[in-house]
């Protein structure tokens, strides 16, 4: 297990999507319980500083370090110049903190965003020309990670133009397999009906960073009933720390381990940290983990 890292996400701490959620837990006492926790780091949250010499600082203190952070690309929408610009950005920061993947998730056309929109009714379908722009341009910017020695990791994601099996599909099949690789996030399969474990063995080769995320039953019932938006979705809690919901971890950990899997495994179930207390939630997933993958 030596070459797999554990990470957990900000967002159970601080939404970045709802920053009032969690806007009364600063910086440093997340990252302090994430420490406490037992976990080896994290990604970016929008209290983290963006000055890399203080926010090393803070993280060599606790002994963290940064595994990667989301980017929005807009390649479907708008000029791939301005998605360009964005991205080298941020690549040179997260180089600068030592991550080798870059998380990107295209949010043209996104409703993942939008509260009043019920996320399992509302999903976007991209044209063939927007297919043809988002390969192009998602091929262009994993040259540019790959100019820096990292990997542009894509996030299938509810709400956004990539969200089912077949959307990944394509994604994967149309895009330069050593350019664009995949994020698998098995919260966001199991939101959307998919199949957990095929995606994973379908594309365990590219795959080069793990999200792990729960999904609690009666709560996405409730998502499906009342047509809620992804963001009210979370509010109401439909997603939680492996092995405090519905999905079957067994078979996920163990393809991870058969394909001999190298990266981060970074928990990410954003809650509402008045419901599910951020340190209770960190330390029951990371009980889970070692309990379950030996890690």
């Amino acid at each position: 297990m030596s070459q797999i890292k554990l990470g957990i996400a900000p967002i159970g701490w601080t939404n970045d999507d709802m920053p009032e959620l969690g806007s009364e837990i600063s910086f440093e006492q997340c990252i302090s319980e994430m420490a406490l926790a037992g976990f080896a780091g994290s990604e970016v949250g929008n209290k983290y500083p963006r000055d890399t010499g203080t926010l090393k600082k803070a993280l060599e203190l606790r002994n963290l370090q940064i595994a990667s952070a989301w980017f929005s690309s807009y390649l479907t929408t708008k000029p791939y110049e301005e998605t360009e610009a964005a991205f080298i950005l941020h690549r040179d920061f997260l180089h600068e903190m030592g991550a080798k993947v870059i998380v990107v998730s295209e949010q043209g056309h996104s409703t993942q965003g939008q509260m009043d929109v019920a996320i399992l009714d509302n999903k976007p379908v991209f044209t063939e020309d927007e297919w043809r722009r988002l390969v192009e341009g998602l091929n262009k910017l994993g040259e540019l990670a790959r100019q820096k020695d990292m990997k542009l990791v894509f996030h299938h994601h509810m709400g956004t133009g990539v969200q089912t099996t077949a959307e990944i599909d394509k994604v994967m099949e149309l895009t330069d397999p050593n350019l664009v690789y995949l994020l698998y996030d098995s919260g966001h399969l199991y939101f959307s009906g998919e199949d957990t474990v095929d995606v994973l063995r379908k594309y365990l080769p590219r795959i080069k960073h793990v999200h792990l995320k729960d999904v609690r039953e009666d709560v996405l019932a409730k998502v499906q009933a009342e047509k809620l938006s992804f963001l009210e979705a979370v509010k109401e809690g439909v997603f939680t720390v492996p092995g405090d919901g519905v999905i079957d971890f067994a078979p996920i950990f163990a393809v991870l381990t058969e394909g001999n899997y190298e990266g981060w495994y970074v928990v990410e179930a954003e809650q509402d940290p008045a419901k599910a207390n951020p340190l209770e939630y960190a330390l029951k997933a990371r009980k889970y983990i070692k309990d379950n993958a030996g890690i």
